[in-house]
C-alpha cells in the first residue's frame, strides 16, 4: 500500500512537471521521499538520507541560485548518507568505483569549463553522487540501478546548469529520480539479497 501510494504521487508528479502545474508540484514533489520514509520505518542511515532529499526537493521548488546551491547541499548529505549505508551493508566493488570515477573526471571534464561559479559545488557534489552509485552496486541489482538512475538525473541536471538543455528534460528528470529512490529503497531492504550481490556486515 505504501509503495503503491509512492508511485501513484511520483506519476502525478511527473504529470503536473509535463503539464506546467506548479501548484500540483509543490504538494506531490515534497511528498517522494517522506513517503519511502513511511515505508522504511527505521532510524539508519538510508532514512537520514531520505529525509535530506526531502529537503533538497522542498529547495529546488525555489527559484533561484541561492535556492539551488542549497538543494544541492541538501542532496550532498543525502548522497553521503546512502553511501555510508551502503558500504556499511556491503564491501565496495572496486571495478564499480573505477567506471564511476572515470566518469566522474569525463563529464566534469566536459562541463567544467561551462559551469562558472557553480563548477566547484557541482564537482565535489557528483564525486559523492558517483561514489553514492558505485557502493550501491554491491548492495543489490536493484540498488544499482537505482543509482544509476540517479546519477543519470541529476546528469541531466548539471547539463542544463551548463546550458545544455536536453529535450522533455523536466520530465525525464522527475521520472529517473522517482525510480532511483523507489529502487534504491526496495533494493536496500530486500530481506534476501542477490546471490550475486552478497551482504557482508
Amino acid at each position: 500500500m505504501k509503495l503503491k501510494l509512492f508511485l501513484a504521487v511520483a506519476i502525478l508528479e511527473v504529470i503536473a512537471v509535463a503539464a506546467g502545474w506548479t501548484a500540483v508540484q509543490w504538494v506531490t514533489k515534497p511528498l517522494l521521499a517522506p513517503l519511502l520514509l513511511w515505508y522504511v520505518r527505521e532510524r539508519s542511515w538510508l532514512s537520514a538520507g531520505l529525509v535530506f532529499a526531502f529537503l533538497g526537493d522542498v529547495a529546488l521548488l525555489i527559484d533561484g541560485r541561492s535556492a539551488f546551491l542549497a538543494g544541492m547541499a541538501f542532496f550532498l548529505g543525502a548522497q553521503l548518507c546512502f553511501l555510508t549505508a551502503f558500504l556499511r551493508r556491503a564491501r565496495p566493488r572496486i571495478p564499480a568505483f573505477i567506471v564511476y570515477g572515470i566518469l566522474w573526471a569525463t563529464v566534469n571534464a566536459l562541463l567544467g569549463s561551462r559551469l562558472g561559479a557553480l563548477r566547484i559545488p557541482i564537482l565535489i557534489y557528483s564525486l559523492a553522487l558517483a561514489a553514492m552509485a558505485a557502493a550501491a552496486v554491491g548492495v543489490s541489482r536493484r540498488t544499482a540501478a537505482g543509482g544509476a538512475l540517479f546519477l543519470l538525473s541529476d546528469l541531466m541536471i548539471g547539463a542544463g546548469a551548463a546550458d545544455l538543455h536536453v529535450p522533455a528534460s523536466g520530465v525525464l528528470i522527475m521520472t529517473t529520480y522517482a525510480a532511483a529512490l523507489y529502487l534504491i529503497v526496495t533494493g536496500f531492504t530486500i530481506k534476501k539479497p542477490d546471490s550475486a550481490y552478497a551482504h557482508s556486515t
